[in-house]
């Protein structure tokens, strides 16, 4: 085992340092705008020697030593026109607390109802819940979310009474946003729970424990389920994670200081080091997540073995 988590941890901090070598140099081809605030007030010398303090002058090769230096250390940089002089890190540890609560009840929305929703599907095939869940799935895959976002806001406000500005004290007004961020992972969970079920019900096990006189639901619940849900596993600890990290889109809907709204907000105001170092935060969420995904697929089924080739994927 130990040497499986080691292979898929170079292989992850491989493939960081590929994304994070190309955004570094990415973001230093763009124009030194982003590295001030009011730079048509300042003159050439003040300009020269801010880009002297940032390094900007090195080498390309000198600059992406020193970023990795930093990295190291746990140094982020500091902001230059979002706030301008702060540290990113202390900005980060200011809204990631608001969107890692979001995240985690999103997430735990999305479980609670695409699990079963799934379930049922495969149970009725091509009938009333199926149809109902096939319907919900084809609408949320088929219609831009930003359509049905801004449907859940302006419909949703006008029944609950409530403000669309976000306040974080009030209970009414986690409602929107977090039943916004779910409905993808509804979706996607029913969709693949419900192929994996359904595959699972045609297998011959399955005929051979029904001629034993075992009832349907004893053959879904003790076998179906669990040997569906085994590939899902995979994707959970990803999929958490990126709900944490808080959905871009809606945060800067409902206007929620968290860290989907920051990294719209820094892209506006072109602030180069905040916005490399979010897309930093963001690359190695998915590379934990897709890691985290293949240890748990590997620890809860029995069959994929750590000694062997295609245990491994």
């Amino acid at each position: 085992m130990l040497k499986y988590v080691g292979k898929r941890l170079l292989a992850a901090l491989v493939t960081l340092f590929i994304i994070l070598t190309t955004v570094f140099v990415l973001m230093r081809q763009m124009p030194i705008e982003g590295y001030f605030d009011n730079i048509d007030k300042a003159d050439q010398g003040v300009i020269d020697a801010k880009l002297h303090q940032l390094g900007l002058k090195d080498p390309m090769h000198i600059q992406l030593l020193n970023f990795y230096k930093n990295i190291l250390k746990g140094d982020l940089g500091v902001s230059n026109r979002y706030r301008t002089g702060a540290p990113i890190i202390d900005i980060i540890a200011g809204k990631a607390p608001i969107s890692i609560q979001m995240g985690l009840i999103s997430m735990a929305l999305s479980l609670l109802l695409g699990i079963p929703l799934g379930a049922k599907m495969a149970r009725s095939k091509y009938k009333f819940w199926d149809k109902i869940g096939t319907g919900f799935i084809v609408f949320i895959n088929a219609v831009p979310a930003a359509v049905y976002y801004i449907y859940i806001q302006s419909y949703g406000s006008s029944m609950l009474k409530i403000s669309m500005l976000f306040d974080p004290s009030k209970f009414l007004n986690w409602v929107l946003p977090v039943f916004s961020m779910s409905l993808g992972s509804i979706a996607y969970y029913a969709m693949w729970l419900r192929r994996y079920m359904v595959d699972e019900l045609n297998k011959d096990y399955v005929q051979l424990a029904k001629a034993k006189g075992v009832t349907s639901q004893d053959i879904t619940m003790a076998h179906v389920f669990r040997n569906a849900f085994v590939p899902m596993i995979q994707y959970i600890p990803s999929s958490l994670l990126f709900t944490i990290s808080g959905s871009i889109y809606v945060e800067s809907l409902y206007s929620i200081p968290g860290m989907g709204g920051l990294l719209v907000d820094v892209i506006t105001r072109q602030d180069n080091t905040m916005v490399q170092a979010l897309v930093m935060i963001y690359a190695s969420i998915g590379i934990i997540g897709m890691l985290l995904g293949d240890l748990l697929m590997a620890l809860i089924d029995p069959r994929i073995s750590f000694a062997k080739k295609e245990g491994v994927r």
